[in-house]
């Protein structure tokens, strides 16, 4: 068997399992079979935690989608890990490796953690793009949707602002710009509508999941690119379907991403079940 603990940012659900232990890492099929939602636990993504081999880094994280493919960030799925285990080891501070590079976590108190996502990526070469384009104005339209802005937070993002995010059918056109190709890894897709210099309005299409409830690389993306369209300033609440994310894009680039955590749940797998 192999534990789990169901945990969530907002309603960003994710399944965490500690292969520090020696347990094996799923493949897709595996990750497709726990993350469904009738038949498995059901998760936006799962996050794999695994011993580091760098020098001043606590534990190494991988994040599989629901359609079985990786992905190399995943601001909440940080969050939510980085809580987890500064609760268990009475620190207030962690340093975490992923595939989209190293994250330090903190705990920021009153329940709420934040994760140091790195600098935001804007050149076209590192979101990344097909060809060179200017990632302040893709052109890229579809329905309503035109003119995004392109942010890489690790994993690649297509802002769109509008006037009502609520009135996007985003299950229609999502899926669509997720493998438009102009995104050779796919894209995640944000619909945004600024309130004001310091409140956005937010939903996002995660890439290889679907709508979720929240995004903590989609805020971080939404608030740069806002804040690059002169429509924000450098700090925001970002406010999405399952409640809000606090960000801010820091004078040196760095973008830090706070909010909440909980604990759904815990329990094991099969071995079949999580092969």
């Amino acid at each position: 068997m192999v534990p789990f603990t169901k945990m969530h940012g907002l309603g960003n659900d994710f399944v965490v399992l500690d292969l520090r232990g020696g347990a094996t890492a799923p493949g897709a099929e595996g990750a497709r079979a726990i993350a469904d939602r009738r038949r498995g636990i059901g998760c936006d993504q799962l996050v794999l935690i695994e011993h580091a081999d760098t020098a001043g880094v606590d534990v190494r994280l991988r994040f599989l989608n629901p359609d079985g493919s990786e992905s190399a960030a995943c601001g909440n799925g940080a969050r939510c890990v980085a809580a987890r285990l500064m609760q268990d080891a009475g620190r207030d501070r962690l340093v975490l490796e992923t595939l989209g590079g190293r994250l330090e976590a903190t705990a920021a108190g009153s329940g709420l953690y934040t994760v140091d996502m790195g600098p935001a990526h804007l050149d076209w070469r590192d979101i990344p793009l097909a060809g060179e384009a200017d990632t302040l104005q893709l052109d890229v339209a579809l329905g309503p949707l035109e003119g995004p802005v392109a942010v890489g937070m690790g994993n690649p993002h297509c802002v769109f602002f509008v006037d009502d995010a609520e009135d996007i059918e985003l299950a229609t056109f999502g899926p669509q710009l997720e493998h438009h190709p102009l995104f050779p890894e796919r894209t995640n897709v944000e619909v945004a509508t600024v309130v004001d210099a310091h409140r956005i309005r937010l939903r996002v299409w995660e890439r290889g999941t679907g709508i979720t409830l929240a995004c903590g690389s989609g805020a971080c993306a939404t608030l740069v690119a806002a804040h690059r369209r002169g429509l924000a300033g450098r700090k925001a609440e970002l406010m999405m379907d399952g409640g809000s994310l606090t960000v801010e894009w820091r004078d040196d680039g760095h973008v830090l991403l706070t909010g909440p955590v909980a604990v759904s749940f815990t329990g094991a797998l099969d071995d079949h079940t999580a092969a």
